[in-house]
């Protein structure tokens, strides 16, 4: 009997649901102004969002708002406000989720879940999209949606309301635009669109160009976002944020008293409740990616919601997905409204990366110093290849050379061992501060200036008094080891090489050193601060 390893690889495809023009949409809504009145939505003087009927006017993104005005003077003008877009949005959340659990939404506007189970309670995938867009439309908005093997192509089938076909995702993209690759803010880096206007002016139009480039010139010329560019326009499974498993007690949970019922009441607790989620995930070397606002109210209605990000959260952003899921529930028009006031507040990560990931600066927020450096570092990358800047990463081992794994800067730092795992022989703390690569020959001396070493049996043969490197020499005024290094003792020319063995000593001008014994001489493998 054969199997379909396509299918089982892509068994559990994306449905993306998108809202076009949110953001004129819900300030429309918000306005109580008919669908085909023109609005536009501004932002420090530019248009950031429009609807069709604007775009028929003329107006676009990027036009000052005077010049809007003045291509449709009938043109409904309002700020951009994401607390409305967000409370505007969470009715259709509620009545999507009330068919398809499972709910993720990406932004207001953007939402996405599996089409396994849709796909298998409505019998196809098709019928199931066919239903969301009527539930959608019952909830008083437009819609598309698309459905695809991964997140990002069923973001971008979505703009163009298409089901892409089971490992068609590289077909489906290799004829769009190249900027379609930037098109949705919540799928990509801020610099998304740098990358787009370098392609375009190396005469990449498309994305089937983009993808047409081979991975290892994009890794050494673009940088580490170019390369996840990359994963998706060649349709590639999209590599996980890591194989990480939540730690213990990351949930964090306010008793509201008393009980919450207004917005500005709710932002305040959630920008708190905020703080002590980051605190606890700092402490355990870990951020979230995606997260779990969950409410209780005092008639013991229970609603919750899960938040997506391409990004790592900041306790900014964590603050914001929580008040505007607050806001909706509170002053939204959805059917699940809950009927009392909010008593218990939780935040739940529900998927996280290292904490590489998102650099903290001194002060607990993202450190623009670091970005900058990282930013240069990748430029380096650029110019040299991707092996040319690496990251350290603990691994398991026993000598601190071995304890150290290098990777390339953007790579996930997986170690080659676990270091967790028992190391019967290894080398006992402190660590060395410092592991010297080229591990330069010292001498050991005995008070008479003789040279020693160690024996079989794994001690010296000598007590040593004094050490010389290169042409300079030290008392000693500490020792401790040897500690016989007993490795590949199965490897006969390993054996033959004679004894192998560590110790640490400390000069006379109080600096410490780990030295290894192996073919006979002394070796500086560490310094000690």
């Amino acid at each position: 009997m054969s199997i379909d390893r396509s299918s089982r690889v892509h068994a559990n495809r994306v449905l993306a649901l998108w809202c076009p023009d949110w953001p004129a949409v819900a300030a429309a809504a918000q306005a109580d102004l008919p669908a085909t009145h023109p609005v536009v939505v501004t932002s420090a003087n530019r248009v950031v969002a429009c609807s069709a009927t604007a775009r028929a006017s003329g107006i676009k993104r990027g036009l000052r708002r005077r010049e809007a005005q003045a291509r449709c003077p009938e043109v409904h003008v309002a700020l951009a406000d994401t607390d409305r877009d967000a409370r505007l949005f969470e009715p259709v959340v509620s009545a999507i989720a009330a068919i398809a659990p499972g709910v993720e939404v990406l932004r207001p506007g953007l939402l996405v879940l599996s089409a396994r189970g849709v796909g298998r309670y409505f019998g196809t995938e098709h019928r199931a999209a066919e239903r969301l867009i009527d539930e959608a439309s019952a909830a008083g908005v437009e819609c598309q949606i698309g459905i695809a093997d991964e997140l990002s192509t069923a973001v971008v089938a979505a703009r163009y309301a298409q089901v892409v076909p089971r490992g068609g995702g590289a077909g489906f993209l290799a004829p769009l635009p190249v900027a379609e690759l930037s098109a949705e803010p919540s799928m990509s880096a801020a610099d998304r669109g740098e990358l787009v206007d370098l392609l375009r002016r190396l005469g990449l139009r498309t994305i089937g160009d983009f993808a047409a480039l081979s991975p290892g010139d994009v890794a050494s010329r673009f940088g580490t976002d170019a390369v996840l560019a990359h994963r998706s326009a060649r349709g590639e499974p999209e590599r996980p944020p890591s194989a990480r498993a939540l730690p213990p007690d990351l949930d964090v949970e306010y008793l509201c008293d008393p009980p919450i019922d207004r917005v500005d009441a709710a932002a305040f607790a959630g920008r708190g409740l905020a703080e002590q989620l980051h605190t606890k995930l700092a402490a355990a070397a870990v951020a979230c990616t995606r997260l779990l606002v969950h409410a209780s109210t005092g008639n013991g209605e229970n609603l919750s919601r899960i938040w997506r990000c391409a990004e790592p959260l900041t306790p900014e952003g964590t603050a914001d997905r929580v008040r505007w899921q607050l806001d909706g529930w509170i002053t939204g028009r959805s059917e699940n409204k809950p009927t009392s006031a909010i008593t218990v507040l939780r935040l739940e990560p529900i998927e996280v990366v290292a904490a590489g990931e998102l650099q903290l600066g001194l002060w607990g927020s993202v450190g623009d110093e670091d970005e900058r450096a990282r930013r240069a570092l990748v430029r380096v990358q650029g110019l040299l290849g991707g092996e040319s800047v690496l990251g350290g990463v603990l691994s398991g081992g026993r000598g601190p050379a071995e304890r150290i794994t290098l990777r390339p800067l953007g790579d996930e730092l997986v170690p080659i061992s676990d270091p967790s795992a028992p190391w019967p022989g290894r080398l006992p703390e402190p660590a060395p501060a410092a592991v010297i690569e080229t591990r330069p020959t010292v001498t050991l001396m005995n008070r008479a200036g003789t040279g020693i070493g160690v024996t079989d049996r794994g001690v010296f043969d000598a007590p040593p008094s004094r050490l010389r490197w290169g042409t300079k020499e030290w008392e000693l005024t500490g020792l401790a080891g040897p500690w016989p290094v007993d490795e590949r003792w199965w490897d006969s020319g390993h054996a033959a090489t004679g004894p192998t063995a560590r110790a640490q000593v400390v000069l006379d001008d109080e600096r410490a050193l780990l030295l290894v014994f192996d073919e006979g001489r002394w070796r500086v493998e560490g310094i000690y601060e």
